[in-house]
């Protein structure tokens, strides 16, 4: 039982820390990284002691980052990464290289030899893939140009860390006195031979693979080898130099265009998560207070000057590359920190004698801090970088509007519902509050006013008092739920048709009295589903009739919610198929008599 205890009582306090300071962090709107760093540092060494071989820790973790960028490069196919190839070894390398020349010289001006002034400066130059890509994917911003140029700028990091750690190999052998003998070519060939290999397996070896474990029927299997794919490129990718999340993300992009793609994701995904937290938690354990008390003043010089000199060199590259100052900025925000390779550079340089162990602890520190801090960066950034205001310029605001119909909103589900009554002949004023979206529809040839529909004075003004309808089409509950109010309130003889968000908006739209609402994909969903009808041989007046018993039931199940609750009606729901089809053969109805 004692040995139980000592293997699970580790456990326990990891989980607990987490459990603690996540949720308090994020609450107070620091993020779950600094909790988790947090909740880290109070466990480990320098504090309450609980761990004190952290590196141990560290190293398991690191698996969370591997699994990370795997799943990044499984959202990836080859074609969309060949596109990326200019921002990689373009943006990406320039970055890098001026961060680096920059680095080094503020590490030489703060007294550091040139030697250990550029294996600081380069160790600081490889920003943290894990906090980056963790905040990137929790704003939903992996798909944008920002995003996909920030994943650019981090794969070419990953790369530099075989370039460098061949520089750190010369240098030691320098130091000792052998010349260059510390570059291996063999070494070079190596890790391409490696990388050339993992393509060739993902190319034409995966595919069969998982299609063999799909027989066997059993999601455990198919989990094992999502997982012995992940780690094996890792694997691989490490024993030939290389880094394991290169390894990872490389296996991702392979497996990109695979069909069992999507259920290898499921599979890895509470993995990565789970790991990644562990990550944090170990990097905030490896922080050693002592270092930072007894060295405070050179290590906060370093992490201040490094911070601002990295701050400037990636926001020089980003204009130089065309991007806005904004934009430039907000890179600044996300990248002006060290990273988790910083420690294997750093490791390396202390174990070849380029960097003593005192300098080691002080430049690991000063990576530590820099993660530490960019949460609360960030927090800065998001509330000082405001979007850039949008030009008004040839935009015409609501006044004096006379439609017979007034429609607010002009995204994609209102330009489809205009359709119908623009075709009949029935005038529409039109308003949104999106200069873009006007300048797009004007293309078109629309004529949309720019107005806030959620403002009383911009609905007398766009003409509702005089109006026979109001159509509401924008996509914001909270909004949508303003806008009713203050047509019921103001303008109760008009007409009110409104696009409802969800099942439970309907059930509030219908308590509030509008004329009409549909779930914004309520008949699309229909439609969908009786393609899939007509694809299974039914004929299309078959089709309409089960259509049409739907609506009912789901017009049933909705009067009977807005009554008696969210769960009431539920016998008006298909959860399972019938015991007889609704529509018999030869398009006879099975409800009808015979």
């Amino acid at each position: 039982m004692a040995g139980i205890a000592q293997t699970l009582g580790p456990a326990v306090v990891l989980l607990g820390s987490a459990v603690v300071a996540v949720p308090l962090f994020r609450k107070i709107g620091l993020g779950s990284v600094l909790g988790y760093f947090s909740g880290g540092l109070l466990v480990g060494p320098s504090v309450l002691g609980i761990f004190n071989d952290p590196s141990t820790i560290l190293h398991v973790s690191e698996l969370g980052v591997v699994m990370f960028l795997f799943l990044i490069g499984i959202e990836m196919r080859p074609q969309k990464l060949w596109a990326l190839r200019a921002q990689i070894f373009g943006l990406g390398l320039a970055q890098v290289l001026v961060c680096i020349a920059l680095l080094t010289g503020a590490g030489m001006l703060l007294g550091l030899p040139g030697p250990a002034a550029f294996i600081a400066g380069s160790g600081f130059v490889l920003s943290s893939t894990a906090v980056i890509m963790s905040i990137l994917r929790e704003r939903g911003e992996l798909a944008s140009d920002q995003g996909r140029q920030s994943v650019s700028i981090l794969l070419l990091e990953d790369l530099m860390i075989v370039p460098l750690l061949a520089a750190v190999a010369f240098m030691g052998a320098s130091a000792a006195g052998g010349g260059g003998a510390g570059v291996d070519p063999t070494a070079l060939l190596v890790a391409l031979g490696a990388i050339l290999l993992l393509v060739a397996i993902g190319r034409w070896l995966l595919d069969p693979f998982f299609a063999l474990l799909a027989r066997a029927r059993n999601t455990e299997v198919l989990t094992a080898g999502a997982l012995l794919v992940v780690l094996g490129s890792a694997l691989l990718m490490e024993m030939s130099g290389l880094s394991m999340a290169l390894g990872a993300f490389l296996a991702g992009v392979m497996l990109s265009g695979s069909s069992y793609r999507h259920q290898i994701e499921t599979d890895v995904e509470p993995f990565k998560g789970l790991l990644m937290g562990l990550f944090f938690l170990a990097v905030g354990m490896s922080l050693d207070l002592s270092v930072v008390v007894t060295d405070w003043r050179m290590i906060v010089a370093l992490l201040a000057a490094y911070v601002v000199v990295k701050a400037i060199g990636i926001y020089a590259v980003a204009r130089a590359f065309g991007a806005t100052s904004l934009q430039a900025l907000r890179r600044v925000s996300l990248f002006a920190q060290g990273g988790e390779f910083a420690f294997v550079l750093y490791s390396a340089a202390a174990g070849g004698g380029v960097i003593s162990a005192a300098e080691n602890a002080v430049f690991s520190s000063v990576i530590i801090l820099s993660m530490a801090v960019t949460p609360l960066v960030l927090l800065a950034a998001d509330r000082w970088l405001k979007d850039e205001p949008v030009s008004m310029e040839g935009i015409e605001t609501a006044e004096g509007l006379k439609g017979r119909v007034l429609m607010i909103g002009f995204g994609r589900f209102g330009q489809i519902a205009s359709q119908m009554l623009l075709a009949q002949g029935i005038e529409i004023s039109l308003i949104d509050n999106d200069p873009n979206r006007i300048r797009e529809a004007e293309r078109f040839g629309f004529k949309v006013y720019f107005g806030d529909g959620a403002r009383l004075d911009i609905l007398r003004q766009s003409g509702a008092e005089n109006t026979d309808m109001v159509m509401v089409c924008i996509d914001d509950a909270a909004v949508t739920d303003r806008i009713v109010d203050l047509v019921r309130e103001h303008f109760p003889t008009c007409r009110l048709l409104v696009r409802s968000y969800d099942r439970g908006h309907s059930i509030k739209l219908r308590k509030a009295g509008v004329d009409y609402e549909i779930r914004e994909t309520f008949e699309s969903a229909l439609t969908f589903g009786g393609a899939g009808l007509k694809a299974l041989g039914m004929t299309a007046l078959d089709v309409s009739e089960v259509s049409d018993d739907i609506r009912r039931r789901d017009g049933e199940r909705l009067d009977a919610q807005a009554q008696g609750g969210l769960f009431a009606g539920g016998d008006r729901l298909h959860v399972g198929p019938r015991p007889e089809p609704l529509i018999g053969p030869r398009g006879r109805s099975a409800e009808s008599p015979t």
